[in-house]
């Protein structure tokens, strides 16, 4: 999940709680994807949000929504970086870990989706730009390059993840989307943690 603070700035204005960081559900298999996939981009679900919120002029709700968004964007990096990590990388400390980001994130990405679908909040369904790029980035890396760069950027992000879901936890207005971010947390830090000691065994 990339710093949203920075993403946020070039916002006017958005509309569940990464993906880490999810998507949107209102219940059911069929509806949980439409919430998912009814934007194509971060860009797109932030205009769509921004619409809807647009009558309601509510800075809380706006803060907690472009949270969410944020979340699902990051989540679903983790995923997709994790799979990538899974085939090119080499370290067993490394796969292990890539294991772990793709089946946490997976889990609280479902988890935001259903919170979103129950505020009418539209998640993303692709990366947004810069982090699409990162990932493409990483991908082009060899076997040799691949575990060094994939940790050194999961200890970063993670780092960012942390602050941004803290700031939600000690500041959302959203009951839900701040307990998610509560409970989440420690998620983060164990990540941390892990991604740190995957880093120190590959620069061994």
């Amino acid at each position: 999940m990339k710093n949203i603070s920075k993403f946020l700035s070039v916002i006017a204005m958005g509309a569940a709680l990464a993906s880490c960081s999810g998507n949107g559900s209102k219940g059911t298999a069929d509806t949980d994807s439409a919430a998912m996939y009814n934007s194509s981009s971060t860009d797109a679900a932030i205009d769509s949000n921004e619409k809807a919120l647009k009558a309601q002029d509510s800075t809380e709700v706006l803060d907690d929504t472009k949270f969410a968004v944020m979340a699902a964007n990051g989540g679903m990096m983790e995923v997709q970086l994790g799979k990538l990590a899974l085939s090119k990388g080499s370290s067993p400390k490394v796969l292990e870990f890539a294991k772990m980001m793709v089946d946490d994130h997976s889990k609280a990405n479902k988890e935001l989706m259903g919170i979103a679908g129950t505020k009418t909040i539209t998640l993303p369904a692709i990366l947004d730009n810069k982090t699409q790029k990162d990932y493409d980035d990483m991908a082009k890396l060899n076997k040799a390059e691949f575990d060094k760069a994939y940790t050194d950027y999961m200890v970063k992000d993670h780092k960012e993840d942390i602050e941004e879901f803290q700031k939600e936890a000690d500041k959302g207005k959203d009951a839900e989307l701040k307990a998610f971010a509560a409970k989440t947390v420690p998620v983060l830090k164990h990540h941390l943690e892990m991604a740190q000691q995957a880093n120190d065994a590959v620069k061994k």
